[in-house]
């Protein structure tokens, strides 16, 4: 059974988004939104699907419960927007990527809740960014960078201090999700600057929409044998769908309507939010009160996330993420 402690040693991703602009009924309304309001609703839904994931623990076992995530998931892309029709039209490179990225969202979900049962919600949060720091310094290699490198790594010693003894398989797991948070991120830029998805509006959703699919069916011979018992709890299964909805479809697809509208520099300043939304919705929904230890940690993962910067030669308007 997995325990919980208070906020000293308890966790959270996500997680995720393609770019690309998005097509369909939403098109005129999102225009008339200011893009900073997609890029909030996609920070709270960003850390609250997860953090009511972890109520949801006592009665799911955690890859059951992230099996029922990426299934509700992939049975809204499906019925939303049948992305197989697209999919027919890719060539097997391209097809290659979609089933890599599946892959990579089935292992990276899985790894992510396996480290949130055991870790705060803002601890997992903050060392999901250290592959995100990581990856815009090995591009873009300047003295800016090696500061936020600097100030994100010191943020993540600083939180994990001595607890790494206390939960080693939780850290181990926050930081395997690190690394496949970061090839979630060069696919996904892969997607979104080739294909279908630079060309034909709403295509980079199609792409992850059947990515999802993929997901899913990765994921069904760890996670549904744990995932049986919601079957029977019409309320538990409605809670679960609800999870998978508010942590992989609404946050994926407001971070698309926010991206195709902000410049590149001005999303990556804004993820710099993301942590402290980490703690805030910690601090509410599981009431994980931060230490001062912590506070600072986050506080340097934040410096670094905002002071970093991305590549000028990407064409697409903002980092993935």
């Amino acid at each position: 059974m997995v325990t919980h402690v208070p906020y000293r040693r308890q966790a959270a991703l996500p997680p995720q988004a393609l770019a690309g602009p998005q097509a369909g009924p939403a098109s005129g309304l999102a225009a008339r939104l200011p893009p900073s309001s997609f890029f909030l609703v996609s920070a709270v839904f960003h850390y609250l699907g997860p953090a009511l994931a972890v109520l949801l623990f006592f009665r799911v076992p955690v890859v059951g419960m992230a099996w029922l995530r990426i299934v509700s998931a992939a049975v809204v892309f499906a019925l939303w927007r049948r992305p197989w029709r697209l999919v027919s039209r890719l060539d097997r490179a391209q097809r290659g990527l979609l089933v890599q990225l599946g892959v990579v969202l089935a292992a990276m979900n899985t790894l992510f809740y396996l480290a949130l049962a055991r870790l705060p919600l803002s601890t997992v949060g903050a060392i999901e960014f250290l592959g995100t720091v990581l990856l815009a310094a090995a591009a873009a290699r300047s003295r800016r960078n090696a500061v936020a490198l600097a100030l994100t790594v010191a943020g993540v010693a600083t939180i994990t201090d001595v607890r790494l003894a206390g939960q080693p398989l939780g850290f181990a797991c926050a930081f395997g999700n690190s690394v496949l948070f970061m090839r979630y991120v060069v696919l996904g830029h892969r997607i979104a600057s080739a294909g279908p998805a630079r060309d034909a509006p709403g295509a980079a959703i199609d792409q992850l929409g059947a990515s999802m699919l993929i997901a899913a069916a990765v994921i069904t011979p760890a996670g549904l044998g744990g995932a049986v018992r919601a079957f029977g709890h019409p309320v538990l299964l409605l809670a679960a769908a609800g999870v998978g909805v508010c942590s992989s479809v609404i946050p994926y697809v407001t971070d698309q309507l926010a991206m195709a509208r902000l410049p590149r520099a001005t999303f990556a300043l804004m993820l710099a939010l993301l942590p402290m939304f980490a703690v805030v919705i910690g601090a509410i929904v599981l009431r994980q009160i931060p230490t001062p230890q912590d506070l600072a940690g986050v506080a340097l993962v934040i410096a670094g996330v905002a002071i970093h910067q991305v590549p000028r030669t990407d064409t697409n308007p903002a980092p993935q993420r």
